[in-house]
């Protein structure tokens, strides 16, 4: 006969009780726990190709020959075209480029490590500010602009990563967050790095406030404390966002100590 698992036995019975769980009893109390949902992923899979493409997909505008912007591009820029990148909702878009590197004027390599995912229309943007803005002033400073370190470009998410937000400007490949460039002589300029030169790091805040609609730094929501945000999103009446305190290092306090005196010398002998 199958053995029965009593709900509450009495105290006399606990022998009986222990005997019971070593045979299952025990376990099947165990399985009787339900296990904890599992945590439903940030985005949502497609079911069919128009969930994936999203509501701005045109089919008529897919071809295989390079947009003006990426001909532009192209001249001032290493890049490699990608295909479209297609996510839920918002997410992806097309006229996508891998900038590996900015080409300057004298046609210097800037590097962009690792090289960011963005749309074409991004990509020229910033290669312009940096051939136009960032790489002279570093050379007015008597620095010569290497590589620039790319904190984060493309990413298929919610704003500042937080789950069901809107879609992040790095969800549409609209947006790189900067945090440093890297100098010739071995040198490496924070951009929010207190100890940099304050001059240099206000001309570089002005100069990406004018080519981008968002820059987001220190100060602006908690998010960006050690790198640059720059997008090019596009709102109403073209209001722009500017928020990077270009701040200085606090003033060191010296506590005033009372140094005290030494002790007078007592007064000499009369000579014999």
């Amino acid at each position: 006969m199958p053995h029965s698992c009593p709900s509450s036995p009495p105290v006399r019975a606990i022998r009986a009780t222990v005997f019971l769980a070593a045979f299952g009893c025990g376990l099947a109390a165990a399985e009787a726990v339900p296990l904890p949902r599992t945590r439903p992923p940030l985005w949502s899979q497609p079911l069919t190709f128009r969930q994936a493409a999203g509501p701005y997909f045109n089919s008529a505008e897919v071809t295989s020959k390079p947009s003006n912007c990426r001909l532009r591009l192209e001249k001032v820029a290493a890049i490699e075209p990608l295909p479209r990148l297609i996510g839920p909702g918002a997410c992806g878009g097309g006229d996508m480029v891998q900038l590996d590197a900015v080409l300057l004027a004298d046609r210097t390599r800037v590097e962009v490590k690792p090289a960011p995912v963005l749309r074409c229309e991004m990509a020229e943007t910033f290669a312009a500010w940096v051939r136009d803005e960032a790489a002279p002033r570093l050379s007015t400073a008597g620095a010569v602009l290497r590589s620039i370190d790319n904190y984060d470009s493309f990413e298929c998410r919610g704003r500042n990563r937080v789950a069901g937000a809107k879609v992040s400007e790095h969800g549409k490949g609209n947006a790189v967050d900067v945090r440093s460039f890297a100098l010739a002589d071995g040198r490496v300029i924070g951009l929010t790095d207190m100890t940099v030169p304050k001059d240099l790091r206000l001309g570089l805040r002005a100069s990406a406030c004018r080519s981008f609609t968002t820059v987001l730094g220190p100060g602006s929501d908690g998010y960006h404390e050690g790198h640059i945000h720059l997008d090019i999103a596009e709102r109403r009446s073209g209001y722009r966002i500017c928020e990077w305190d270009v701040r200085e290092p606090p003033p060191v306090e010296i506590a005033s100590v009372r140094v005290p005196l030494p002790t007078p010398r007592p007064a000499a002998a009369d000579a014999y």
